[in-house]
């Protein structure tokens, strides 16, 4: 039986569906040739929002937008000190349109304190180290103790409690720093987050803390907590009047939280040279150095051989505390 001929109708549709076909890879190509970034970008923050990290997020966001034209996403990601949203990034795809921000923790410290990781450290790469923070050795108002080497001498005789954010953070491992270097005894008390941990030194539940400087600030200007030292190899632009642990004479006390970025191991460079290029101009930016001078952070930019040495220093030192304490987490 013969078939009528495709009627006019009939072959502009059949037409139509070979061009889609044949018009999608080309649309894909371009898609992919298109110049970095043509989307919106997803900064991934591991640790809880409005903090340290999340306020920094947002201060890079806005001149981040202006700059590449397209816009910036913070998203929190907290839990696992900062393993939940390592673990994210590391499992992204690796185009530059998902970056991890984070403090050094998660890469210096988490690999010795857990007994296993989400990710492995080659999944990830830092784009730049973006700042430095001291902490704040800070007691309660009724510590006798009126200088750090008074406090030490004090907890060389009775135990010291110490609060922290939390096992494993920074507060965590720089009582741990306190108690190895000078023979201190302490007990640490872990809350869940910095704020509590205030609160807990403000209320006397607890004799002192090695905590940011921020969340003590305004305890410290009212008098409701003692500042003794400041970890940092430099005085805190926050608490000018405060002496560095260094100046007193006990160095190895120095401790300081990096923030900074990583992005998929796979990512490509060009996509990583458009994205360190413009942070360093974000970094320049007069609005953004006043907001990490009020995070009591000083601007470092590193990037490169110089990221990875200062990251690896840092992964070996608190390697050996974690393993003198015996500290692990699950």
């Amino acid at each position: 039986m013969t078939r009528p001929a495709p009627s006019g109708a009939t072959r502009r549709l059949a037409l139509a569906a070979a061009c889609a076909l044949l018009a999608a890879p080309l649309a894909m190509t371009a898609h992919a040739d298109a110049p970095y970034p043509s989307k919106p970008v997803r900064f991934i923050t591991n640790f809880p929002a409005g903090g340290p990290l999340d306020i920094l997020g947002r201060a890079l966001a806005d001149p981040l937008q202006k700059e590449l034209k397209q816009p910036f996403v913070v998203d929190n990601r907290p839990g696992a000190g900062g393993n939940i949203g390592a673990d994210a990034v590391a499992k992204s795809p690796a185009d530059g349109y998902t970056v991890l921000l984070s403090i050094d923790t998660t890469f210096t410290i988490n690999p010795h304190l857990y007994a296993s990781m989400p990710f492995a450290a080659k999944d990830l790469k830092p784009l730049m180290i973006f700042s430095s923070s001291g902490l704040t050795f800070g007691v309660g108002s009724t510590v006798g103790a009126k200088t750090l080497p008074d406090f030490v001498t004090q907890s060389k005789a009775e135990a010291a409690t110490f609060a922290s954010a939390g096992n494993g953070s920074p507060g965590h491992i720089a009582a741990e720093i306190f108690s190895t270097a000078t023979g201190a005894k302490i007990t640490h008390v872990p809350y869940k987050g910095n704020a509590p941990a205030v609160m807990a030194l403000l209320s006397n539940e607890v004799q002192a803390g090695i905590l940011a400087t921020p969340g003590l600030l305004s305890q410290i200007q009212a008098g409701k907590v003692r500042p003794l030292a400041v970890t940092g190899r430099q005085r805190s632009p926050l608490l000018p009047q405060v002496p560095t642990v260094g100046e007193l004479g006990l160095k190895d006390l120095e401790f300081e939280v990096l923030y900074l970025a990583m992005v998929p191991a796979a990512t490509p460079e060009p996509v990583m040279k458009t994205l360190r290029g413009a942070l360093q101009s974000a970094l320049a930016l007069p609005e953004v150095k006043s907001r990490l001078a009020t995070l009591d952070m000083v601007a470092l930019g590193e990037t490169g051989d110089a990221a990875a040495q200062h990251l690896g220093g840092a992964r070996a030192r608190y390697g050996k505390i974690v393993k003198a304490t015996g500290m692990k987490l699950d």
